[in-house]
């Protein structure tokens, strides 16, 4: 460009146009006459045009020099007349192949080709050129550029996200800076290198991305990405539902002018995840999580988590490696400081655990689920359990939870009882390998939390707790055993009865319990008997009667069990340990009148059984001594025998009438 032209382009400014200039084109010319005359006219005539070209393209540089801010919303600019020739484009894309001589040129070029897109609704001049090679150039300066020009993705803005999303060349880096900003809520701030550091909301990005998915061929580069697409709007419909600044509420109404979309931004951010998951064929889990519900659970905070666990166990259903993905990906968000968001995470983690061969990944999992597990809330608790159980369920893994067992000791207090029944199967996972490291004060306090697990109504919780118990017993030192000798005499009686309970699993173990506990306090009547395979082996402990008091307040318990046989046994016990309470009327009263609410029992052969020990009960509270020894010794008979305690009754009672 002549130093000449340019000079005066300056001092005139953007607003002169070329019809003030023919003056000052005059003033070059030399005067000629004659034949001379029709080149002088041709000369003026290609002056006037390079003048005109020169001055188009000082305005083309003035403005490209501009500091422009980006306009939020939907009013439209007005176009000045540069943005409708031929000749700015081309400019453009001469600049571009020359490459900018400034960085900070490059966001002012994208805010160029925006409002030359805007001016020309039907571009004859390919302008995607220059974008495409400002995009491979600098991806990261174009798309936020494009994000600040254009955040509720107008038409020309999408017209320019098509082509930089579809060229192979541009849309891998483009689309990673777009997850960047679509993991930001409510702003992403990054500053272009024109210094603008206004930051772009999240928000905008996701509109950018529901537009895409609207088209009817979807870029390649978004199915690559999908899964990170997925937690990334998982996590925004959280991040919506507990914040949206004013900022986003107000971006937000022009965007429901503008595209007429949902009424809140997480719901449109939870309609954005249903458009992707149907683009690529899973339109049966949107259908499914619809069935459950799940879609609006999602949009609570408080049951957040509860949806996001019912999305992971459909997804198995459609692909277990894209879960695997999308799992890898809610990790890389648990950075963020969103106590929820580690809730949700988990619970996607948990449903597709038991699916999963993460060997990689069980260290950093195991990390995660033992910090959560020392959460107070509930919540997280519970989840961590379910994870620890199944990682648990792995021989080397249950050697690392070994930290854990206090915790896990804790938590068997807990009044729910999912809880405790996990806590319970875990401790059964990681004590047979870990067993010989627990010291004296934790032993004796699982001792007391596991005793009353014996009578849990889940059977994999009774077998566990003995377990765990029997290897307390025979594996412990010396010192653990004999502290451990007062809950190992409580454990007598329950694990007598459960001899007899209808699950052969729990009467097995309980019998090989009994006979680990009877081993330790050196029992030998309870193992002759455990020995002889006899079936009423609680005989032996009715004959005790210094603790004939204390064994029948236990068994008073089993009265009200859902197993018919452990009922029968308990009135069994009652019945010869009750002969031992002569002179305690009290306790003797309080016995006879439990055995007497059974008269309503469900079944004929207990509610028989009941009455009839009562009244052996009462008969033995009247009679003396050696009547006292006849009716114990023919309540034995009758128990062993398994004879009707009716005919039992009548014979002591008829015996007691002739004396």
């Amino acid at each position: 460009m002549p130093k000449l032209a340019l000079g005066k382009e300056e001092k005139e400014g953007a607003g002169t146009t070329p019809a003030q200039q023919p003056e000052e084109v005059e003033h070059f010319q030399a005067p000629q006459e004659g034949a001379a005359t029709e080149r002088t006219r041709e000369q003026q005539r290609i002056r006037g045009l390079f003048r005109r070209t020169a001055q188009m393209v000082c305005m083309f540089m003035k403005r490209l020099c501009e500091e422009e801010t980006s306009v939020v919303g939907t009013v439209v600019r007005a176009y000045p007349p540069i943005f409708k020739t031929k000749t700015s484009a081309a400019l453009l894309d001469m600049l571009v192949q020359e490459g900018p001589s400034n960085p900070k040129q490059v966001p002012a070029m994208v805010r160029y080709i925006h409002q030359w897109l805007m001016a020309n609704e039907w571009p004859d001049y390919n302008v995607y050129r220059p974008l495409l090679d400002l995009a491979e150039a600098q991806p990261a300066e174009v798309v936020m550029a494009l994000l600040r020009v254009a955040p509720s993705c107008d038409r020309a803005a999408m017209a320019m996200w098509k082509n930089i999303m579809c060229s192979c060349r541009t849309a891998e880096p483009a689309m990673l800076t777009l997850l960047d900003v679509l993991a930001n809520w409510p702003g992403h701030s990054t500053s272009t290198a024109d210094g603008d550091c206004k930051a772009v909301l999240a928000l905008a990005a996701t509109v950018v991305m529901w537009k895409i998915l609207q088209e009817p061929c979807v870029p390649h580069v978004v199915s690559v990405h999908f899964p990170r697409l997925i937690a990334h709007l998982l996590f925004q419909v959280l991040s919506s539902t507990l914040e949206t600044p004013e900022a986003v509420h107000t971006f937000w109404k022009g965007c429901q002018q503008q595209h007429g979309l949902a009424t809140n931004p997480n719901s449109f951010a939870v309609q954005t995840l249903k458009a992707l998951l149907c683009q690529w064929h899973y339109k049966d889990v949107v259908v499914a999580l619809e069935d459950k519900r799940a879609w609006d659970t999602l949009l609570c905070a408080d049951t957040h988590h509860c949806a996001v666990g019912v999305l992971a166990s459909e997804m198995p259903h459609a692909c277990i490696t894209l879960c695997s993905k999308i799992a890898f990906h809610m990790l890389g968000l648990l950075d963020k400081d969103m106590p929820y968001w580690n809730l949700a995470t988990m619970a996607f983690l948990v449903e597709i655990l038991e699916r999963l061969a993460w060997n990689e990944w069980h260290e950093r999992l195991l990390g995660i689920l033992s910090m959560n597990l020392q959460s107070e809330c509930r919540e997280r608790q519970r989840l961590a359990l379910r994870g620890l159980v199944v990682l648990g369920k792995n021989i080397s893994m249950a050697i690392r939870m070994w930290g854990l067992h206090t915790r896990l000791v804790e938590l068997l207090g807990e009044k729910d009882s999912n809880m405790v029944n996990m806590s319970i199967v875990l401790l059964g996972c990681i004590f047979p390998y870990n067993g010989t490291k627990i010291e004296t004060p934790l032993a004796l306090q699982l001792a007391d939390m596991l005793l009353p697990l014996f009578d849990s109504d889940d059977s994999e919780v009774q077998l566990s707790s003995m377990f765990i118990f029997r290897d307390m017993i025979d594996f412990s030192s010396e010192m653990i055993q004999r502290a451990l000798k007062k809950q190992v005499r409580r454990s007598l009686l329950p694990l007598s009865f459960h001899c007899h309970d209808e699950n052969q699993r729990v009467a097995k173990v309980s019998r090989a319990t009994l006979q680990s506990s009877a081993t330790l306090l050196q029992r030998k009547d309870l193992l002759e008997v455990l020995q002889l395979e006899q079936t009423w082996t609680f005989g032996v402990l009715a004959e005790d009667r210094s603790r004939a008091p204390e064994h029948l307040r236990q068994a008073l318990r089993y009265l009200d069990s859902p197993q018919e046989s452990l009922r029968q046994a308990a009135i069994s016990f009652i019945g010869m340990a009750g002969l031992h309470l002569r002179g305690h009327k009290r306790e003797l009263r309080r016995v006879c009148q439990a055995l007497e609410e059974k008269a309503e029992d469900i079944s004929p052969a207990i509610r028989s059984q009941a009455l009839e020990t009562a009244i052996l009960l009462r008969a033995a509270e009247k009679h003396s001594g050696c009547i006292f020894g006849e009716l114990l010794h023919q309540f034995r008979g009758a128990c062993r025998k398994r004879v009707s305690q009716w005919c039992c009754v009548q014979l002591c009672c008829w015996n007691a009438e002739e004396n």
